[in-house]
């Protein structure tokens, strides 16, 4: 086993350096390797990386920002592992806790494991944050009658060939719900691990609003939300339909 992991990096100046040494000196039960991609950043985000080295660590540069997915869209292709993670440089997710993830994959009693949040006082950035998760998460459980605690969370691992032949088109926050709807939709369950969780002020960086968490639901590309087209019925009359849950191409 190899583990890839993906951190897509925009204007994270103040934790980067950071983030890249507390997920490169974790004690890993496997090969890891470390792909981050730079999305486009105004601040001092590139001159960090670019005085970074460690055999493990990967960089590659977006010349302007493209968002999230993008970012972990350009990381899968260029990562070389069996599996991957998510793990964004915000710090708001404690790398040290990755392994945790790993243990029901290497025991063999699981494909893809996500880390599941608790949201307390000291660990919500706002109700409003917190209610819209669960709002997005109850939604993709009603959708396909299943029962996940965190749709949103960044701690997703699973095969890296897995996540490339889902084909995550959304190019910003909404991935996390179309990667999910699609694991759901093939049957995929995710085993859940409990994680703890630090969120960030708008002060401190946080770049996830409300619109996001719209996005999630009605973005074309979103998978609980396909939009639903009419197609005829080859074995009845042509003027009769039935509704038939077909993909609408998204441009990107």
């Amino acid at each position: 086993m190899r583990l890839s992991i993906l951190m897509p990096v925009y204007d994270e100046e103040s934790t980067l350096a950071d983030a890249v040494a507390r997920v490169l000196a974790v004690p890993y039960p496997c090969d890891v390797e470390l792909v981050v991609v730079e999305d486009g950043s105004k601040d001092k985000t590139r001159e960090i990386l670019a005085g970074l080295s460690d055999p493990r660590l990967s960089v590659f540069h977006h010349p302007v920002n493209r968002g999230k997915g993008a970012a972990i869209r350009t990381a899968a292709e260029q990562a070389t592992g069996t599996h991957m993670i998510i793990c964004d440089a915000d710090l708001e997710y404690a790398p040290e806790e990755i392994p945790s993830l790993l243990r029901p994959v290497l025991d063999g009693q699981a494909q893809v494991v996500y880390g599941t949040r608790t949201f307390g006082s000291h660990t919500a950035y706002s109700f409003w944050y917190v209610i819209g998760n669960k709002a997005v998460t109850m939604f993709a459980n009603v959708i396909f009658n299943c029962w996940i605690s965190d749709l949103e969370t960044c701690f997703k691992l699973m095969p890296l060939p897995l996540y490339r032949e889902l084909d995550i088109r959304s190019v910003g926050f909404g991935m996390e719900a179309e990667l999910t709807g699609k694991l759901l939709r093939r049957g995929v369950r995710p085993f859940e691990v409990p994680i703890s969780y630090r969120a960030r002020s708008r002060e401190e960086g946080k770049k996830l609003t409300w619109k996001d968490g719209v996005e999630a639901i009605l973005d074309p590309a979103s998978d609980p939300l396909q939009p639903w087209t009419v197609t005829p019925t080859a074995a009845r009359p042509a003027r009769r339909f039935t509704l038939d849950r077909t993909r609408v191409p998204c441009t990107t």
